[in-house]
């Protein structure tokens, strides 16, 4: 199902914001490398939002993930203060670990030994 106007509208103000908020928080570098919010995805009745990261040059990656989601709760909550004009009800918020950056470099690994 191809995503509505409302819903890129509103994942693409969620991911300012919470760009933002991780500035804010300290949250984007961690452990000596950088975390940014690569997307976030919103279901039709803008209740959930899946937040992809993208961590880069991290040296260990479950233990920055379990950092970032263990502060969920104060995410939020910035992030409810920031859209409290835009939206009634600030979406449940699920942080995944977007790899896309990870296979890149592997697949030019592999064509530099070709």
């Amino acid at each position: 199902m191809e995503e509505g106007k409302r819903q890129k509208q509103v994942a693409g103000a969620i991911q300012t914001t919470l760009n933002d908020i991780f500035l804010k928080l300290g949250l984007n570098n961690l452990q000596g490398g950088m975390v940014s919010i690569s997307t976030v995805k919103v279901t039709p009745d803008l209740l959930e939002a899946r937040i992809y990261i993208s961590l880069f040059q991290v040296k260990d990656t479950d233990a920055c993930f379990k950092q970032i989601e263990s502060r969920a709760w104060d995410i939020k909550k910035h992030l409810q203060e920031a859209m409290k004009q835009q939206l009634r009800r600030i979406p449940v918020l699920h942080f995944y670990l977007d790899d896309t950056l990870d296979y890149v470099f592997k697949m030019e690994e592999i064509l530099k030994k070709l």
